[in-house]
């Protein structure tokens, strides 16, 4: 077993809580900028420490004059934005504990969400997601509030009647063990499960975060404009590394429109999944296809990017090297720069591998993108690389405070004052993955080397990670694909990959009494049906029937009927009949590669 930690750089008092910064600089550093709020095109406003503080009070006295009461849940479905901020530490002002809900979240899942935190109110950003929760609402007696996110000034208004003295005596009465957020999360068991993690939780790791990266959180003028979503603890640990830093930050609502948002902030510092980088590369290399000329400078552009980052590894750049870079920096890499808004000089890249080369690429054309590894359960952040000890292919060095082993099965393992306190009301699943000890099983494996730099190998567990970042838990989309009478297995892909795909089987029986119906020939084989249309729209019904227990995120997107079913003996299965999907993997490689590189209607 090898283990390597590393010593906490701040402690965190037992009486302190995620909204001390927001008062204590809201006195001290009145006049201070730590956020800016867009106001229309191109328009962004300063909003200072005081008058964010005040903000906050005002939303916080609101939420206690409605009944919000110390520990209660309230719930916030919406896109990224300076509201979903504000409402966050206004949740924790007055003693509420926040659960997010992806704003794409299905109805099915908002209900399950709902349900088990026992959310007493929940906030909506758009009348769609207002909607949702009124078509659950009869089946949720103990949702008393419903309240939309662009009406806050009505709700803060209503607590004109609790006193300042009040409210700090509410927001006081919370410490470091107390909790402040449930995330949930997908599962191998299909039901998401709620991450509870504490006001010490988030502090111990933004504040040894913010103490091993300075050159994020802590050069003069520093700022990131937030645009992954908040409901997932990833983008929830900036936003509190930012405002306990000082930094400033903003917030955009839309990837597809990233590109305006960082012409128009400006960001020095950018949190990013890895299909964000392969987006600004493919778009890169289209632009420059347009002429041969043109195509053919951006590649040697990006083999010299390449080579000038290996060169920093190793001996150095030669003269000619030096000379390339030079000419395609002007050429090519400030353009580049200039596109993410000419100040970016780190991004943090977490959620899935980014790839060696698209890492040399970037930090050879001037952005060093730092890879990072963590878990919800793990509240965000375990390890990370910094910018002066950055392995290109490894995820880094654990963050201070956090000791990281890896167990006789090559198990990633995990401990310190990031690890989360336990599923929220359940027991069963909190002993799957956290010991007695304190040790978190995490369920991927690795390799640390000597260094402490850790390089994830794989997954103990089936839960798929897409390229953005997205987790998926293929059981959901599984059941469901497999409760039609047609289909007999299905395999959900989409690990590293742009979307979500599904290998499906038929069914025997179904298949024989589907060709009655239809008119097809008896002795017509799986092979011989398995592009006929209306066979495919089939498929799809139940495809679209199974999308609806999921986000339009994790939803599978193609799929593929194959022309064989799983066997025990071929390996497929086990002789449970369960799924061996790395054998499946290789087997069907083919299949699953035609899933992301052909044109397919199904």
């Amino acid at each position: 077993m090898h283990e390597f930690g590393v010593p906490a750089l701040v402690e965190i008092p037992a009486s302190a809580n995620l909204t001390d910064v927001v008062f204590r600089r809201a006195e001290t550093q009145p006049d201070v900028v730590v956020l800016r709020r867009r106001s229309g095109a191109g328009d962004w406003q300063d909003v200072t420490a005081a008058g964010f503080g005040a903000e906050v009070a005002a939303l916080a006295r609101g939420l206690v004059a409605a009944g919000i009461g110390p520990g209660d849940r309230v719930a916030l479905m919406s896109r990224t934005s300076y509201e979903w901020t504000l409402i966050d530490y206004a949740c924790w002002a007055a003693g509420a504990v926040t659960v997010p809900v992806y704003q794409t979240s299905s109805a099915e899942q908002v209900e399950w969400i709902l349900t088990d935190s026992s959310a007493c109110a929940v906030f909506a950003e758009t009348s769609a997601h207002a909607e949702i929760v009124g078509s659950i609402r009869g089946r949720l007696p103990g949702l008393a509030r419903l309240w939309m996110t662009g009406e806050l000034d009505a709700l803060a208004s209503g607590g004109a009647r609790i006193s300042a003295e009040q409210l700090e005596q509410r927001r006081a009465g919370r410490t470091a063990a107390d909790l402040a957020t449930i995330v949930y999360t997908s599962g191998t068991t299909g039901r998401p499960k709620g991450c509870q993690i504490t006001h010490g939780n988030l502090l111990a790791d933004v504040r040894n975060a913010v103490a091993a990266l300075p050159e994020i959180f802590e050069v003069a003028g520093c700022s990131t404009l937030l645009f992954l979503p908040l409901a997932h603890v990833f983008a929830r640990i900036i936003q509190v590394g930012y405002l306990e830093s000082g930094a400033i930050l903003g917030h955009w609502p839309d990837m597809g429109t990233l590109a305006e948002g960082l012409r128009e902030f400006h960001p020095t510092f950018l949190l990013a999944v890895p299909r964000v980088f392969e987006k600004v590369y493919d778009g890169a290399q289209q632009q420059a296809s347009a002429s041969t000329a043109r195509a053919r400078i951006f590649a040697a552009a990006a083999q010299t990017a390449v080579a000038w980052s290996k060169a920093r590894d190793g001996a150095g750049a030669g003269l000619a090297l030096r000379l390339r870079h030079s000419v395609f920096d002007r050429l090519v890499y400030r353009r580049l720069r200039a596109a993410a808004g000419g100040r970016i000089q780190y991004a943090i890249s977490g959620g899935a591998p980014l790839g060696e080369q698209l890492g040399h690429f970037f930090r050879g054309a001037g952005i060093t993108v730092l890879e990072g590894f963590g878990m919800t359960e793990t509240t965000g952040a375990v390890t990370v690389n910094r910018p002066g000890r950055n392995v290109i292919g490894t995820v880094g060095q654990p963050l201070p405070g956090v000791t990281v082993r890896i167990a006789d099965d090559g198990e990633i393992q995990i401990k310190g004052q990031c690890v989360f306190a336990g599923y929220w009301r359940n027991d069963a699943e909190t002993r799957e993955v956290l010991g007695p000890d304190g040790w978190l099983r995490s369920g991927d494996t690795g390799i640390l080397n000597d260094d402490g730099f850790l390089r994830v190998t794989g997954r103990k567990k089936e839960l798929i990670v897409t390229a953005g970042g997205i987790n998926v838990a293929p059981s959901v989309l599984e059941d469901r694909l497999r409760a039609n009478p047609l289909v007999s297995q299905a395999m959900v892909v989409g690990e590293g990959r742009p979307y979500v795909a599904c290998l499906v089987t038929l069914d025997p029986g179904g298949l024989e009494l589907w060709k009655k119906r239809h008119g097809r020939l008896a002795d017509a084989t799986p092979r011989d049906l398995a592009d006929d249309p209306e066979l495919i729209a089939e498929i799809q019904r139940a495809v679209d029937d199974a999308n609806k227990a999921v986000s339009r995120a994790e939803s599978i997107r193609r799929f593929r009927v194959l022309p064989v079913d799983f066997t025990e003996a071929s390996g497929q299965l086990t002789p449970s009949l369960k799924v061996r999907r790395d054998v499946v993997a290789k087997d069907f490689a083919a299949d699953i590669e035609a899933l992301y590189s052909k044109p397919s209607s199904h």
